[in-house]
């Protein structure tokens, strides 16, 4: 199908593809256009990787608004998010905006009504629902990408109830759900009423296969020769092949660890294949690399990038995954290492994909599990650059023969599972149930039967099993003891308590923890406070590794005076475990506000940098829901919590929180120049230029902006010499102790972004 032939869309809309190289649509696009994406039709689009879903959800999304509607686009994570704004900005020239919303789940971001299509993940657009967004009614269609996820224990009953909800808002509302080749879709399209579009076809043919002695052994029963050499792994030889013809490979191992050795070991195999031009450029990204944060991984990262190679986990901020997936897409970086993390939409497409971990750790399974299949398919479909590649190849490590056969068995040639719906899991319905009642969608319990019929786990369950309706039952006389909703009679309100919680983003859990602990907290301390939202079920806790046990329970009885609630007894092993876990958590943000350098946190207590900055949002998040909880109570510890709280989004102590309040400042900077004498805001509009100037370092142009936020009347820093000896920018900090402030260095700031 020629772009000129697709009904719908904007004018100019056909050319501007057909100028940006599509002269005729992929297969699947083409029968997603047959089946009325572009006239308001719904539809599940399951197909593999790279085959053109993006398109399709454009094509709706801009007839949709050439109709007079608004788009909304839900993705699964943040940094998809901001990938899919900047893609989708490329419509700016047709008089179409973009917005983009993944923070802040108080707001209901009214600007957004102004926007065409906008950009969220889907906890973001649950929380625009209970908050009230006026916007909301006027959508017309709505994009799900990746809804497959719903099968996600933790994520994916936010996007069943949040596409439930956003049917029932927004009337004749077009969904378009953009799925990996799954075994039920038609399930999916049922529950959506939508029509199904599921194929195969990619544009780029991709080989699958296991790689078993000196060859790979492919599906259609062909061979690769790559034999690898005495004191050779297998691993080394693939990524070498693939670049003998200038292909990029990404490596998935499962675990952090390694994924940082492999991208060590890997990076001197890359390195003989770079140019000196590649070789110049790498090292540019490398130092940047190194200016994220001061820690080991930042170096460690960028020594690997310095050699053409790369890691990617969760561990690392936000910016390193940037930098890492950026350069690779530009075929600078001819490898990465990763955990499966990186399968999820993020579009960091290689020759060669290499699995050479297809199990891991599971503690409910209580050792290591083998990968689903799904998910290791969703790892093949990196494979493959439209356009870059003449093929793409997937390829599994085995050792023996017994193990080739069963990777074949098990991923090569088997079917992906089906997806099914977790709603009725108990954190995920008492969730759904409270901001069900709270945004008014129903007010009885078959109200609520009803509402709930809409989700695909309805669909999926079966009639006479009862299964629903009694979690709905024991999840009501949850929330009715916590105070949350009230009965009377048939009728199922939200307290001001409810409403409030809803409207937090609160796991009703995490509220009834946090009040009991305020409730009886006349005077808290910050390390107190840190523990009551640590051991919510809305932050993950840092495990307790060998040796942890007996450090953290001599903490608890050291500092037993400032918790907020019964410590457990150290017989009661699983409460006690949890709550030294909590503890656990609790001291690295308490290290946090005392200064300790990222580089002592993430060796104390086995973190990466994005642990570090994941469990600060999610604390400030948390202590700002019981800053707003206690003031509803009209509890006296309010002023305590939010000090707490700002000194956590800070990072600082106690005397640096009116300078780290000024915007560009942060929490080393704020630390040299209370060293040099400016102490407060007040301080730094009457300062002597100079001294300001010696203690950011020299660097006029931060030192103006800073000046200028902090309100002062002439910022200008011409003519102006830096007191003291200005530190050059490249001085390592010293390490601090817990107890000392940090000593200050490296203008580079933490950035603290938003929790996803």
């Amino acid at each position: 199908m020629n772009p000129v032939d697709i009904p719908g869309l904007p004018a100019g809309v056909p050319d501007f593809l057909r100028e940006s190289g599509i002269e005729a649509l992929y297969p699947p696009q083409a029968e997603a256009v047959d089946a009325g994406v572009t006239e308001g039709e719904s539809l599940v689009a399951s197909v593999p990787t790279a085959s053109g879903k993006t398109l399709i959800s454009e094509l709706a999304m801009l007839s949709s608004v050439e109709r007079g509607g608004k788009a909304l686009y839900v993705v699964p994570l943040r940094a998809l998010a901001s990938e899919k704004k900047a893609e989708f900005e490329r419509w700016n020239e047709f008089g179409i905006d973009v917005g983009i919303s993944t923070g802040n789940y108080e707001s209901s971001e009214e600007w957004l009504a102004s926007r065409d299509i906008v950009v969220a993940t889907s906890e973001k657009v649950d929380s625009l629902v209970r908050n009230g967004a006026p916007w909301i009614e006027d959508l017309t269609c709505v994009v799900a990408d990746e809804v497959h996820l719903v099968d996600d224990p933790n994520r994916g009953p936010t996007l069943e109830v949040t596409l439930a909800k956003l049917r029932r808002i927004a009337a004749d509302l077009q969904v378009v759900a953009l799925s990996a080749t799954v075994d039920n879709a038609d399930e999916v399209a049922d529950w959506l009423d939508a029509e199904l579009v599921k194929s195969d076809w990619r544009p780029v043919d991709l080989r699958t296969g296991v790689h078993y002695g000196d060859a790979i052994t492919f599906d259609d029963d062909s061979q690769r020769e790559v034999p690898v050499g005495r004191g050779e792994r297998p691993t080394a030889a693939l990524v070498d092949d693939t670049l003998d013809e200038d292909g990029s490979s990404l490596v998935f191992v499962n675990s952090r660890r390694n994924a940082e050795a492999a991208a060590r070991r890997l990076s001197d195999v890359t390195e003989a294949h770079l140019t000196d031009d590649e070789r110049a450029e790498l090292a540019d990204i490398a130092d940047e690399v190194a200016a994220v944060s001061d820690t080991e991984t930042s170096d460690d990262l960028a020594a690997v990038v310095r050699k053409g190679a790369a890691f990617h986990h969760a561990g690392l901020a936000a910016d390193h995954r940037s930098l890492v997936e950026d350069a690779f897409r530009d075929r600078l970086l001819k490898a990465i290492c990763a955990t499966p993390t990186l399968a999820a939409g993020v579009n960091t497409p290689s020759r060669r994909v290499i699995v050479r971990d297809w199990r891991r750790y599971d503690g409910e399974f209580g050792g290591m599990k083998p990968l689903d299949t799904l998910e290791v398919h969703q790892m093949f479909g990196r494979a493959g650059r439209p356009g870059l590649d003449p093929y793409g190849e997937a390829v599994l490590l085995a050792d023996d023969h017994d193990t080739m056969d069963e990777l074949f068995d098990r991923y090569v040639e088997a079917d992906p599972e089906p997806v099914s719906s977790k709603l009725a899991r108990e954190p995920a319905m008492r969730t759904h149930l409270l901001a069900t009642v709270a945004s008014g969608f129903a007010r009885t319990r078959e109200g609520l039967l009803e509402f709930l019929d809409r989700t695909l786990y309805a669909t999926q369950a079966s009639d006479d099993s009862g299964q629903l309706a009694s979690v709905v039952d024991s999840t009501i006389e949850y929330l009715v003891a916590n105070d949350f909703v009230e009965r009377d009679g048939e009728t199922i309100t939200a307290t001001n308590l409810g409403h409030t919680v809803s409207r937090l983003y609160l796991d009703p859990m995490s509220a009834a923890e946090i009040v009991d602990g305020l409730q009886d907290a006349d005077d808290p301390t910050p390390l107190g406070l840190y523990h009551l939202v640590c051991r919510t079920p809305d932050m993950y806790e840092l495990y307790l590794k060998s040796g942890d046990r007996e450090t953290y329970t001599e903490l608890c009885y050291e500092r037993e005076t400032e918790f907020l609630g019964r410590v457990p007894s150290e017989f009661e092993d699983v409460r006690f475990e949890e709550w030294l876990s909590a503890l656990k958590t609790a001291k690295l943000l308490e290290d946090w506000t005392r200064e300790v350098d990222e580089d002592r946190l993430t060796d104390r207590y086995g973190v990466g940098p994005g642990d570090i900055r994941g469990k600060v949002d999610t604390a400030e998040w948390l202590l700002g829901a019981a800053e707003r909880l206690a003031t509803d109570l009209d509890l006296d510890c309010v002023v305590a919590v939010r000090e707490a709280k700002k000194r956590v989004e800070y990072g600082v102590r106690d005397e640096l929180l009116d300078l780290a309040g000024v915007r560009g400042i942060g929490r080393k900077r704020a630390r040299r120049l209370f060293e040099a004498g400016v102490e407060s805001r007040a301080d730094l509009r009457e300062a002597e230029k100079s001294t300001v100037l010696g203690a950011l370092r020299g660097r006029e142009r931060t030192a103006e902006r800073i000046l200028e936020n902090a309100g002062r009347r002439d910022p200008s820093m011409d003519d102006v010499d830096a007191d003291g000896g200005v530190a050059p920018d490249d001085e390592a900090d010293e390490a601090t102790d817990a107890d000392a402030p940090a000593a200050s260095a490296s203008d580079q700031q933490a950035s603290l972004g938003d929790f996803e």
